[in-house]
């Protein structure tokens, strides 16, 4: 069995070809979404202090020395470890802002990003009162703290409504070898890759544009059948077998769609 490449994933990303830019959020929403954790946890060990039957600090000293002790460990790292992990890189306060933490390729993060962010938390949030967090976030393009820089996360909006980017030209020159071609199924994170490179390919500087049109095509080629022509430029290769993808879709939806206007014809 090959090995499975990069090109194999769900995800595509390169430095020149990234799959998806999430807008970062900006640092007085991450503050209010700070805040508003801040508030909650509060309100939790205020309620948690009040319903307790008994006072742990009256009856033993070091029991109640314990009790602070987790209380503390809780607060500054178990449930923003909890929270993150469980809801997918939100809390309360991100979920209010419509916020979101996530890996540097957009990913969602796990325990172990969780985890990394929580322990740096416990110093640059709690330790020095947010102020530590406050000056790194300012010092970067994606506000981010230093717990996101050891994790490799950061944080985005949630609710920004993406937009989806035009096609990029088909190539004329392989037109008639796409349309015979036996085109395969292509993963959705190489398919994102090629049409974000076609759009961008004038921004990048002639040998990055040439090592990653190269790997594209290395990457495309096994699901077409035959091979283009000799000599086919890499960017039209890309460009033909991503019109004639599209052109395919569109044909099967029309079909579809005509086929169910025969058999559930309107009232």
């Amino acid at each position: 069995m090959a090995a499975r490449g990069i090109f194999d994933t769900e995800r595509f990303v390169t430095g020149e070809a990234v799959e998806v830019e999430l807008p970062a959020a900006s640092l007085p929403l991450r503050m209010v979404s700070g805040l508003i954790d801040l508030v909650v946890v509060a309100v939790g060990v205020l309620l948690l202090v009040w319903l307790l039957p008994f006072d742990p600090t009256a009856a033993d000293a070091a029991l109640g020395q314990a009790f602070g002790i987790v209380v503390v460990a809780m607060v500054m790292a178990g449930v923003p470890i909890a929270l993150e992990t469980l809801l997918h890189g939100r809390t309360v306060g991100k979920i209010v802002m419509g916020l979101r933490t996530v890996r540097d390729d957009t990913g969602p993060i796990g325990l172990r990003h969780a985890t990394i962010r929580a322990l740096a938390g416990t110093v640059e949030l709690w330790m020095t009162l947010g102020g530590l967090a406050l000056i790194v976030a300012m010092t970067n393009e994606r506000a981010r703290r230093i717990g996101d820089l050891l994790a490799g996360t950061y944080v985005v909006r949630d609710r920004v409504r993406l937009r989806l980017t035009s096609a990029p030209p088909a190539s004329p020159q392989l037109a008639g070898w796409a349309g015979s071609t036996d085109l395969g199924v292509l993963p959705d994170g190489l398919v994102v890759a090629v049409r974000q490179f076609l759009l961008r390919a004038g921004d990048l500087s002639p040998e990055a544009r040439a090592r990653t049109a190269a790997e594209l095509v290395g990457a495309v080629l096994p699901h077409v059948a035959p091979p283009p022509p000799p000599g086919s430029h890499p960017e039209d290769v890309l460009a033909a077998v991503l019109g004639e993808r599209r052109r395919r879709d569109e044909v099967r939806l029309a079909r579809a769609d005509e086929l169910r206007a025969r058999l559930l014809p309107e009232v």
